[in-house]
């Protein structure tokens, strides 16, 4: 199981690598933090929104890091139903007496020895 799961982590971190390069790539859609305090959007010098290929292809991409993270987790986890459980103590039952008597369980005391 551990190669399985090297595996994983190798193409997590070419696809997240991979995610950046194309997020660093695009062309910015105006708005957002600079257009929230008051500076310039990048729309009004017309910048084109993002092409639909980078759009896709991080939509993509984000979606394989989440496919591959559950699939490492389904495939990698231990199985819960080999958990061993202790056995049981068992407590060695009372002696029984008939009802309405007291009686005591006494050892046999052993004869003298004679001389």
């Amino acid at each position: 199981m551990n190669t399985i799961f090297t595996l994983f982590m190798i193409l997590i971190m070419i696809i997240s690598v991979l995610l950046i390069i194309i997020v660093m790539a695009q062309n910015p859609k105006g708005g957002g933090l600079s257009g929230t305090f008051g500076g310039t959007s990048s729309a009004q010098f017309g910048v084109q929104r993002t092409n639909d290929f980078m759009e896709k292809a991080t939509w993509i991409l984000g979606g394989a890091i989440v496919f591959l993270i559950l699939l490492s987790v389904i495939l990698t986890a231990k199985p819960s139903s080999t958990m061993q459980q202790a056995p049981a103590k068992k407590e060695a039952p009372a002696p029984q007496t008939a009802p309405g008597t007291n009686n005591t369980t006494t050892m046999p005391v052993p004869a003298p020895a004679g001389n």
